[in-house]
């Protein structure tokens, strides 16, 4: 597999196309919102054209109105990497959702479906700070998203049911595939007027109506998809909370805030090959895999665009 890492906002997407058009190659794109139907502004899924020239995978395949967890995605994932391989091709992984990114390519061990009951509805009606403190009590260097409170209830359920650390239901079995992982960075002021100007281009397509439309079908609130970035912010102007500056202002700096946790996440891991994210980098990437990881190339002939 290679892997295209990054914080949002840092091209991935595109990388990642430019690599498959390049080879033989497939998408499995590892993104917690991109997985849902119906809600398409501000999950950033690439265009249909894209869609149609190169096959993707994990893109559209959950109902909206149910949890896709990262256990489903490990599993439907780990189906589609080993279809890939048996058509003979390149798996190219893209994605942020970091600790999703993890459980594919190293094979951690998680729970199936998440505990139901008053255990739940009690973690549910936290804040956030109460659930960061009970989770520091129970394992302070837990790999979590700490600013998600879903991710945080997830932890603290694992945790308590099955015993900490987190880490230790993890890397039980490692996949029998090799990995090339590489990282794109860019400045980060430069990262920071990218995702503003993809705020503003998210709400001028209609993302508010967007986010009133998944409502209208019965989409919950609390919906995971529902309580990413963008939707939230949207979700926030519709009950009158946020104005139309104010909207594009949280959505700009909550991308920011999260691009420095996947940066974070990233950073610990010495897998990574950082590139500069420029507009050379699938041509980096396919001359530092020939001098370096030849299989990927040299089994794969073009593929006719």
């Amino acid at each position: 597999m290679i892997a295209v890492l990054g914080p949002t906002g840092a091209g991935k997407s595109d990388v990642a196309y430019a690599l498959a058009t390049r080879l033989v190659a497939e998408i499995v794109v590892c993104d917690s919102r991109q997985v849902y139907r119906e809600l398409d502004i501000a999950t950033n899924k690439p265009p249909p054209a894209e869609l149609a020239t190169v096959p993707h995978h994990l893109v559209n395949v959950a109902d909206p109105r149910r949890t896709f967890t990262v256990h489903d995605f490990q599993r439907a994932a780990t189906q589609a990497v080993l279809e890939i391989a048996a058509r003979g091709r390149v798996a190219v992984l893209e994605g942020g959702s970091t600790l999703w990114a993890d459980a594919l390519l190293d094979g951690y061990a998680l729970p199936g479906g998440p505990p139901a009951g008053e255990r739940r509805t009690e973690l549910g009606s936290l804040p956030l700070s109460s659930l960061q403190e009970r989770l520091r009590r129970l394992d302070p260097d837990a790999e979590v998203d700490w600013q998600n409170p879903r991710r945080l209830v997830r932890a603290i359920e694992i945790v308590e049911e099955l015993g900490g650390p987190l880490a230790r239901h993890r890397e039980r079995n490692p996949p029998d595939w090799e990995v090339r992982r590489f990282g794109l960075e860019l400045p980060l002021p430069v990262l920071d007027r990218r995702l503003r100007r993809r705020s503003a281009r998210q709400v001028a397509r209609g993302l508010v109506d967007e986010t009133r439309q998944a409502l209208e079908r019965g989409v919950p609130r609390d919906a995971p998809v529902l309580s990413g970035i963008g939707y939230a912010e949207a979700l926030g102007f519709i009950d009158g909370k946020l104005g139309p500056t104010q909207l594009l202002d949280a959505m700009a700096t909550a991308n920011s805030r999260y691009a420095r946790r996947q940066l974070r996440w990233l950073r610990r891991d010495p897998r990574v090959d950082w590139l500069d994210s420029t507009p050379d980098v699938p041509g980096r990437i396919l001359k530092l895999l020939s001098m370096t990881a030849p299989q990927f190339v040299t089994t794969a002939s073009p593929r006719n665009c």
